[in-house]
């Protein structure tokens, strides 16, 4: 079964972003389903994002952090209130999809 898996490294500080929200949707075009919701743990990372689905289809997914929330806790102001990755999955594979994130910066690939 394909598997989902996230985290996020706060490049700023050199650390693991903890309690991000991380929304799930599938879809395309402008119609998206949330399909999960979870935070990221003391680590920065979300191991069972998709833990509690249905075997995931080959389609287009997105994945939505909730970047602002995180840095409004530092008390840090951000440039980017979210970050939304869009990305296709078009085989039973485990897919894991991290963000590094500064105030004003961004970068994501697929890791492994």
């Amino acid at each position: 079964m394909a598997k989902i898996t996230s985290h996020i490294l706060d490049t700023s500080k050199g650390k693991p972003a903890e309690g991000v929200t991380i929304l799930l949707f599938e879809g395309g075009n402008d119609e998206w389903n949330e399909i999960a919701r979870s935070a990221t743990n003391m680590d920065g990372r979300v191991p069972a994002l998709t833990e509690n689905l249905q075997a995931l289809q080959p389609k287009i997914y997105k994945i939505r952090f909730e970047t602002k929330d995180y840095f409004d806790k530092e008390r840090i102001h951000t440039f980017y209130p979210y970050v939304e990755i869009i990305f296709e999955i078009t085989a039973d594979e485990h897919y894991h999809v991290p963000l590094l994130i500064n105030p004003f910066g961004y970068s994501t690939y697929r890791g492994s």
